[in-house]
C-alpha cells in the first residue's frame, strides 16, 4: 500500500502494477487528460507535473516526467497537474501569463510548460532570462513559440502566493502523517517493495537479487514505456532518506546512492565548479531531479555523463551486500558493456571522493548534438596536478569512447612527470590512438570521435596557457 496526496485529496493505492506510470494513473484511472504522452522517454516534456515533498517545515517542488515516474515513486509526496492549479474560473498566475502573452498555440505542449513556470515560481520569484530558459530546457514546443513563452515566465514570476501558499502549512502536516515506518508493498500481478532503512535494503535485496532496484527510474522505466518489459519484481528506493544525504568533510565528500543530481549540482558547485558546470547539462531538469548520479553508474551506460568525471576524480564505490561492505575504486567497476563487478544481492550504498584529489584545475567538457537535454558523443574529464610547470599526477577519462567509461592510461603515462607543453600534449594525443579505437555509430564517427578527444586536450593546455582565448571560443560556441 502507499499513500500520496493528488493535491489535497488523499489516495491510498494496494491494488495498482507497479510497473505502471503516473500519466498512464492520471489519463486511465483519474480521467485527468490535461498531462500528455509525446515520447514516453522524458525527453518532450508534454506529460510534465510536479512533485512536492516536505522540506523541514516547507513544500519543495519540483519537475517531473510522468511518462516515466512510476506509481510507487509518489508515497508520501504531493502530485500535482495542470489540472490543480485554477480555481474555478480564476486561472493560476502561470496558466494566465501564458493566456496573457499568447504563448499557447497548438496546445499540446502547453500543459508541460505550466508545470515547469508553476515550478520555477515556487523557487524563484526574480528569475532572469536564463534562468527560465534553463528551467524549460526539458520542454519542447513543436510550434516555436519560445518566445511568448519565455515573456509568459517572466511576467508570472513576479507573482509569489497561490492557494498552495495558503494552504502550505496543512500540506506539510499532511504529508508528515503519512510517512510510513516498515516496508511498504505494491502488489497486483507484479510487486514493488518499498524499504524504509539501507539494512532493510540490504536484507530484501540479498533475499530477492533479481529485483530491480528503482531509485530515480529515468532510465529503468525505459524498460516500460520503450522495450514494453514487465517488471516482476522492484524494490523502490525513494523511503530510505539515509541514502539521500551528501556528506562533506575536510577530507572526503560521501555522496549517498539516492542523492539526485540536481542535490550533487548544488553541492558540489563550490567543490569541483567544473563537475556542477556539466551537470546543468545532464539531460533536463525534469531528470535531474529525479535521476541519481550513482544510478547513472550502475546502468553502465558507456555515454553516462557522471561515469568519466569521477574517473578522473579517483572515485570509489561503497558497495553493500546483506551486512558485507566493501570499497571497489570506480576504474575497476565497469567490467564490459553494461557489466559491472556488482556481485548478485550487491549494491551501491555512496559515491566517495577524496577532496585532496581535486585538482583546482578540473576540467570537464561534453560534446553532442545539441546544448541541452542530449546523449554525449564524447564526454572528457581531466584531473591533472602541477609543480613548476609539471604534471605530477594526471587522470583523464572518457564516455563514449569505448564499450565502458574509461581511462586513457597510455596517454596519462605520456604526459606524467613531464612539463605540460604543446610538445608533450602531442605525444599524449598520439597515445589516444592506443587507448581508444571507438566505435561509428549514428552520433559519430570512430574517426571524429578520436579527433573530439584529442582535441579535447588541446583545449586543457589552452585552458592552462591561454584562458581568455578559450572564454573567447567558448562564449562563441555558447
Amino acid at each position: 500500500m502507499i499513500q500520496f496526496l493528488l493535491n489535497q485529496t488523499l489516495k491510498t493505492l494496494d491494488d495498482v502494477d507497479p510497473n505502471t506510470t503516473v500519466l498512464n494513473w492520471l489519463r486511465g484511472s483519474e480521467q485527468r487528460c490535461g498531462s500528455k504522452e509525446g515520447c514516453a522517454s522524458g525527453d518532450c516534456g508534454a506529460c510534465t507535473v510536479v512533485l512536492g515533498q516536505v522540506d523541514g517545515e516547507n513544500m519543495r517542488y519540483q519537475t517531473a516526467n510522468g511518462c516515466i515516474t512510476l506509481i510507487s515513486q509518489l508515497a508520501g509526496k504531493q502530485l500535482l497537474t495542470v489540472e490543480d492549479l485554477s480555481q474555478g474560473n480564476e486561472l493560476h498566475p502561470v496558466q494566465q501569463a501564458m493566456a496573457d502573452c499568447h504563448a499557447s498555440q497548438c496546445g499540446f505542449c502547453t500543459p508541460g510548460f505550466v508545470m515547469s513556470g508553476f515550478a520555477l515560481q515556487k523557487s524563484n520569484t526574480a528569475a532572469q532570462r536564463h534562468e527560465i530558459e534553463k528551467s524549460l530546457a526539458g520542454n519542447l514546443c513543436r510550434c516555436t513559440g519560445y518566445r511568448p513563452i519565455i515573456d509568459a515566465m517572466q511576467q508570472s514570476c513576479t507573482t509569489t502566493h497561490d492557494q498552495f501558499t495558503r494552504t502550505e502549512p496543512q500540506t506539510v502536516s499532511r504529508l508528515k502523517a503519512l510517512q510510513p515506518t516498515g516496508v511498504g508493498e505494491l502488489t497486483k500481478s507484479n510487486r514493488c517493495l518499498l524499504p524504509k532503512t539501507v539494512s532493510q535494503l540490504a536484507v530484501l535485496y540479498q533475499q530477492n537479487p533479481q529485483a530491480r532496484l528503482l531509485a530515480g527510474g529515468t532510465d529503468l522505466a525505459l524498460t516500460i514505456t520503450q522495450q514494453y518489459q514487465t517488471l516482476p519484481l522492484i524494490i523502490g528506493l525513494n523511503q530510505i532518506d539515509e541514502l539521500k544525504t551528501i556528506m562533506v568533510t575536510e577530507s572526503q565528500i560521501r555522496i549517498g546512492a539516492m542523492a539526485t543530481l540536481q542535490a550533487c549540482q548544488d553541492v558540489l558547485q563550490p567543490l569541483i565548479p567544473a563537475f556542477a558546470q556539466v551537470l546543468d547539462r545532464f539531460a533536463s531538469p525534469q531528470i535531474r531531479n529525479h535521476g541519481t548520479l550513482v544510478g547513472n553508474l550502475a546502468n553502465a551506460s558507456p555515454i553516462g555523463d557522471g561515469a568519466p568525471m569521477l574517473l578522473a576524480l579517483g572515485a570509489q564505490l561503497e558497495l553493500r551486500c546483506g551486512q558485507t561492505v566493501r570499497i571497489v575504486p570506480l576504474d575497476e567497476f565497469f567490467l564490459s558493456y553494461r557489466k559491472t563487478a556488482l556481485q548478485p544481492g550487491e549494491f551501491i550504498s555512496a559515491v566517495l571522493i577524496e577532496r585532496a584529489a581535486i585538482s583546482p584545475t578540473f576540467a570537464a567538457w561534453k560534446i553532442s548534438k545539441r546544448m541541452d537535454d542530449d546523449i554525449s558523443t564524447v564526454f572528457g574529464a581531466f584531473n591533472l596536478h602541477f609543480s613548476d610547470g609539471v604534471v605530477t599526477s594526471v587522470k583523464l577519462a572518457f564516455g563514449g569512447m569505448a564499450a565502458v567509461p574509461a581511462r586513457a592510461k597510455s596517454a596519462e603515462q605520456t604526459l606524467s612527470g613531464l612539463p605540460f607543453t604543446r610538445q608533450t600534449l602531442d605525444l599524449a594525443c598520439h597515445a589516444l590512438a592506443a587507448d581508444f579505437q571507438p566505435l561509428t555509430d549514428f552520433r559519430g564517427s570512430g574517426r571524429y570521435r578520436l579527433t573530439v578527444a584529442q582535441n579535447l586536450l588541446r583545449r586543457l593546455l589552452l585552458q592552462q596557457t591561454e584562458p581568455g582565448y578559450v572564454l573567447e571560443v567558448q562564449n562563441y560556441v555558447n
